[in-house]
């Protein structure tokens, strides 16, 4: 990583994040919601944004301590359903034509660490975050996560609140070190949308995982779309929804999943903010019929029970061993990084978008209400596809990309 200060990685990072990612239009009118702890990110992103020729910037705090008092103090419930404030936020994202920013970097991971595992799940919009994933879906709005440098995130991560380290961790994941950081984003996510294109001509059926603890067959519906790094709204504006990002990924096929897999990094369970470690799922015929982890269970179990549909899969995801995130050394402790450190599943909702135009989407998992992203790949893990004819494809071999693209 080049000898940058923070400053000025805070100011190519809010560059990439607004011209990379979000690829704003001028006159456009951009959200931004980000907790109270992200200030100075969203001043910066702000100022960028308005360089950039944005008609209006309106940002939207929010705080976790808040929250946490809240389901302390049995408001729950009312958490759950949402406030007037929450309804109109997710109603405000049904309008076409916005641009929005949601800023993560947990500035406290152990915030809920004592709080009752159940009780922080069952706080959760469910009904208000499916709203939201699904305007996020509809392609009427560019959209971008990216996670903003913190004290308590940097404790989290160095046990210090070390900042300047990770900003050159967050450096080194995005790429910022490079001449023009904008113009290596863009080459970045053209070559993850050529390893899409690869993949997406082989017509599979299938994905099998194996390594440590994994033996996991997974169904897929050949004409569905892989896809990576970037998107496109129905006005034909590109944009990345995710910085940074390293995968190529597709919806499986909800009723097919078979086998065992492990997971290979630990995870914070969002948004209760549970550390999950060592976890390992059993599937049958598409769910997860048994789970066992370190430390985390009860939180995975009450996110699993929570939704008729969150116990079958909404993604799966290539990533190797080249991954920025992981030449960075570091567990994020954030899952918009740390699921880029390797291949992942996802349990819950899946993509519609992977769905060709005039195929009907019904058989992605996409009324779930929950999205949980986990690491499976890494040294001594393989992905290989299975091709129509039968054919075994070797995609990932011992963690490294195999497949010509």
């Amino acid at each position: 990583m080049a000898d940058f200060t923070t400053p000025e990685l805070l100011a190519r990072y809010s560059d990439v994040v607004v011209r990379g990612g979000l690829n704003l239009q001028p006159g456009q009118t951009l959200v931004v919601r980000a907790l109270v702890e992200h200030a100075a990110l969203v001043r910066a992103v702000v100022e960028a944004a308005y360089d950039a020729g944005a008609g209006f910037v309106d940002v939207e705090y929010q705080d976790d301590h808040v929250r946490r008092s809240g389901i302390v103090h049995g408001a729950g419930p009312v958490l759950a359903a949402g406030t007037p404030r929450d309804r109109a936020a997710a109603e405000r994202l049904e309008e076409p034509g916005l641009a929005f920013l949601r800023i993560t970097g947990n500035p406290d991971p152990h915030l809920m660490d004592d709080v009752d595992s159940a009780a922080a799940v069952a706080a959760n919009p469910v009904e208000l975050a499916g709203r939201e994933r699904a305007a996020l879906m509809a392609g009427g709005l560019q959209w971008c996560i990216v996670a903003a440098p913190n004290a308590g995130w940097a404790r989290a991560v160095f046990g210090e609140p070390d900042l300047d380290r990770l900003w050159q961790a967050v450096g080194t994941a995005v790429g910022l070190d490079a001449d023009d950081p904008v113009a290596e984003w863009l080459a970045h996510t053209a070559r993850l949308r050529r390893r899409a294109a690869a993949v997406d001509a082989l017509d599979l059926t299938a994905v099998r995982y194996t390594g440590p603890g994994t033996d996991l067959e997974i169904g897929l519906h050949p004409k569905w779309r892989w896809m990576a790094a970037t998107m496109q709204t129905s006005a034909g504006v590109e944009y990345s929804p995710n910085i940074p990002t390293e995968e190529v990924f597709t919806s499986p096929d909800p009723t097919r999943a078979d086998g065992t897999i492990a997971t290979t990094r630990p995870f914070l369970l969002l948004p209760s903010g549970v550390l999950v470690d060592g976890l390992e799922l059993t599937f049958e015929g598409g769910r997860i019929v048994d789970a066992t982890a370190d430390r985390g269970l009860d939180a995975v179990l009450a996110q699993l029970d929570s939704d008729p549909n969150a116990r079958r899969l909404g993604e799966v995801a290539l990533v190797d061993g080249a991954s920025r995130v992981r030449r960075a050394g570091v567990l994020f402790h954030d899952m918009l990084y740390d699921e880029n450190a390797g291949s992942h599943i996802a349990w819950g909702q899946g993509f519609p978008m992977v769905v060709p135009d005039g195929d009907g989407s019904a058989g992605v998992n996409r009324v779930a209400a929950v999205h949980t992203d986990v690491v499976v790949g890494g040294p001594g893990v393989s992905i290989t596809g299975v091709a129509a004819d039968g054919r075994d494809v070797p995609i990932i071999d011992d963690d490294a990309w195999v497949l010509p693209a």
